[in-house]
């Protein structure tokens, strides 16, 4: 059981355990007060959803699964932000909702061109089958609203495919390399993207997330997630 400090997110019967990925870009994505209708597309037990409800307050919150939403649902009726949080099973490239959103959000399938897994729930989640870097980005460009963005976690390996991918009609202008412990190179990049016609200059950091030392996290990793942790 994954728990927040006002909600807990059970996981007995998800076929994605909550992981760190998902933690990460719930707790970095910029939001602003402005921000009233977020999607989190890829939502699957609505981890994201529920952490973009807790940091702002006046929005309401769209999450868009092509699997099973019924354990979203349930996490987000056990949350204090279930009013405001709605979940909708269909693909994405046939999500037709009315109106654009203030900012989108993703953990999406990846592993593009490794082999798939036996087990279908597995290679459904972990591999881009159902959803195709350049489907994800015209989801995107199709609901982001002029001025909203687009925020996303992926592995390294594939951050620059999919910044080539978005080429010309998205471009990122936050960025950051996460490493693991101090020793390792980045495992993960968050990236955030704007519609090309409104983008500022860009920026680049880096977040180690462990000392190296098993269970001992950095600071910069603890200010950043430690609103969503109970013991932290």
């Amino acid at each position: 059981m994954f728990r927040f400090k006002q909600f807990a997110i059970r996981q007995d019967r998800c076929p994605m355990k909550v992981g760190t990925d998902g933690v990460l870009l719930g707790a970095w994505v910029s939001v602003r007060p402005s921000d009233r209708r977020i999607l989190d597309i890829g939502s699957g037990t609505g981890l994201i959803a529920l952490m973009m409800a807790q940091r702002v307050p006046g929005a309401r919150i769209t999450g868009v699964d092509v699997e099973d939403i019924s354990q979203a649902r349930e996490n987000a009726d056990a949350s204090p932000w279930g009013g405001r949080v709605a979940f909708v099973q269909c693909p994405v490239q046939e999500f037709a909702p009315q109106g654009k959103f203030d900012l989108v959000v993703s953990n999406p399938p990846f592993f593009v061109d490794s082999l798939t897994c036996p087990d279908a729930g597995r290679t459904t989640a972990r591999h881009a089958v159902r959803l195709p870097f350049g489907d994800l980005r015209d989801a995107v460009v199709r609901l982001l609203s002029d001025e909203g963005r687009f925020a996303v976690v992926l592995p390294a390996d594939e951050a620059a495919r999919f910044i080539g991918i978005c080429r010309d009609v998205l471009l990122p202008v936050r960025r950051t390399d996460v490493r693991t412990t101090p020793r390792h190179a980045a495992k993960r990049v968050l990236l955030e993207f704007v519609h090309t016609s409104s983008a500022p200059a860009p920026d680049r950091t880096e977040l180690v997330i462990g000392t190296g030392v098993h269970e001992q996290y950095t600071p910069e990793y603890r200010a950043l997630t430690r609103d969503f942790y109970l013991k932290f």
